[in-house]
């Protein structure tokens, strides 16, 4: 099966809020990330990934129901293990549901959910969302014990962590890589299918082609800011055509 490629537009709306914050939902709030999304989707994404944070700092609970009734494809939906967050994505029903660690001062997601210290946490939410036919993802680090723990909590998907991979250079870039093949490796003998995001952009997404079994690539930032130049659709084409190079 070709490589998937899922679409992040939090950022269409971190740009909305810059401005239109206090009435993300007024006549002028614009861009509006359903619009994107729809772009996207046009353009040839494969779902669309949308990151509902506790603190709102993007997306909006109403972005979050237009997207889940507007999408042809299908709505991923990023979340932190939250009550709040967690009654939302019960009432949201999303197709995919990905659980990630959240830190309220960080700029983007740092690291993988460690699923051992919050295992009990987990395992209820997990089953609560199975219950209702969401397919459950866990972003996690590609380490030997995070996915032997995915394994147990009965994810469909793990989200391997490509941020460290992303960010390092030389043979540290290389022994990065070597983690995910090897995490992707132990998660496929275990049952899991793989999916794999962050920092990925235009000039590194190639290099990780060398990891195998991957599902899905989520991508975002790097997709948004291409759609400065290019426009959204150019730019989600050009990141579907180099997924269309990984091995089958």
């Amino acid at each position: 099966m070709p490589l998937r490629l899922g679409v992040n537009i939090d950022h269409a709306a971190t740009l909305r809020q810059a401005r239109y914050a206090r009435d993300p939902v007024g006549l002028l709030a614009e861009p509006d990330p359903v619009e994107a999304a729809l772009i996207a989707e046009k353009a040839g994404a494969d779902g669309i990934t949308a990151h509902l944070r506790e603190d709102r700092r993007h997306m909006q609970d109403r972005d979050i129901f237009r997207l889940k009734e507007s999408l042809r494809t299908k709505l991923n939906l990023e979340m932190g293990n939250a009550p709040e967050i967690v009654a939302i994505a019960l009432q949201v029903k999303a197709h995919d549901v990905c659980l990630v660690p959240e830190n309220r001062h960080e700029i983007t997601t740092e690291g993988g959910l460690d699923c051992l210290a919050h295992q009990t946490a987990l395992q209820t939410t997990v089953g609560k969302l199975r219950d209702l036919g969401t397919v459950v993802s866990l972003f996690i680090d590609p380490d030997p014990d995070q996915i032997c723990a995915a394994a147990d909590l009965r994810a469909d998907y793990i989200e391997l962590h490509t941020g460290a991979f992303a960010n390092a250079t030389g043979s540290a870039r290389s022994r990065e890589l070597q983690r995910l093949v090897a995490g992707a490796t132990q998660a496929h003998e275990l049952g899991l299918r793989v999916n794999a995001g962050h920092g990925l952009n235009y000039q590194n997404v190639s290099e990780l082609f060398v990891v195998p079994f991957m599902a899905e690539l989520n991508i975002g930032h790097a997709i948004i800011s291409r759609a400065l130049f290019t426009g959204l659709a150019d730019a989600v084409a050009e990141m579907k055509a180099l997924c269309a190079r990984y091995p089958l």
